[in-house]
């Protein structure tokens, strides 16, 4: 596998050679100082160009980069609408294990991505000095913030109401509309209190990080592992344990989070829901 040193040697070459490139960015990963380190980080680059055209011709000049095992271009795709406006980006994983997502970025956007990272900026090159004075890179941005009352308020709701749905779907015996709701509007809002309690925790002063994936390091042995049991969802019966887990979990860090925060407790308001899954369930089970 090619160390860090040389794929770097490597981008600078390119961009050395290349008169169309103006200027390189880092971002993600590899510039957030409390990111940990490991040979599964991503290399995400952009090179700021004078022109788009010559280089979507064909994918030649990408070969210098080395072998690869698979390359996507999402904004040449169809039947996934591209979304960076303007831009265009080579995800790009070889052979040797490194992976680099590389964007072509327009000049006169520059502002624009730095606005976008929102602080995880590390500019690497910049032959024309087009970009301002940054502060080191940051993730502070993506702490975890502190709820107001109303999106606490919205985020049991949303919980609560979208539970009803996921009964619905498992007395139909409709399972991946059951399995859909679950994880892709219950879930999310169980993640989002139990970071709201872990914010409260460290003073709201830590990232959770993309997906919840630091979560694990911020709550308790015991209840990680309890969230770790309703990802089964393998069967109706598991469905519905997990359903009951979920609302059990959410029901007790709600009331947590409320406390601390000087909230309502929302037990009270949602006791009427609680009971009427429990009813589905003994109605078709």
């Amino acid at each position: 596998m090619r160390t860090e040193e040389e794929i770097m040697n490597l981008l600078f070459g390119v961009v050395q050679n290349d008169q169309r490139i103006r200027a390189v960015g880092m971002e993600g990963s590899r510039t957030n100082p409390n990111a940990p380190k490991d040979r599964f980080q991503d290399y995400d680059v952009s090179f700021f160009i004078t022109e788009m055209a010559s280089f979507l011709v064909d994918d030649k000049w990408l070969n210098v980069f080395g072998d690869r095992i698979i390359m996507q271009k999402p904004e040449a795709m169809t039947l996934f609408p591209p979304a960076l406006g303007g831009w265009f980006s080579y995800l790009m994983l070889f052979t040797d294990g490194n992976r680099i997502d590389l964007k072509l970025i327009p000049l006169a956007d520059i502002k624009k991505y730095i606005e976008s990272e929102r602080g995880l900026v590390k500019v690497l090159m910049d032959k024309d000095g087009l970009f301002p004075k940054l502060a080191p890179p940051t993730d502070k941005y993506y702490n975890v913030r502190k709820p107001s009352n109303k999106e606490f308020s919205d985020c049991c709701n949303e919980f609560w109401w979208v539970s009803t749905y996921v009964a619905k779907g498992l007395a139909r015996r409709e399972i991946l509309y059951a399995i859909d709701h679950l994880n892709l509007y219950v879930r999310p809002e169980l993640l989002r209190m139990l970071s709201w309690r872990a914010g409260i925790d460290a003073g709201f002063s830590v990232s959770m990080g993309k997906n919840y994936k630091y979560m694990e390091h911020y709550i308790d042995l015991a209840l990680w592992n309890q969230l770790l049991t309703t990802y089964d969802v393998s069967c109706y019966q598991k469905c519905w344990d997990a359903l009951f887990m979920i609302s059990s979990l959410f029901t007790e860090i709600a009331k947590e989070v409320a406390h601390h925060l000087g909230y309502c407790d929302p037990e009270s308001e949602f006791l009427k829901v609680k009971d009427y899954l429990r009813q589905i369930y003994k109605e078709f089970y």
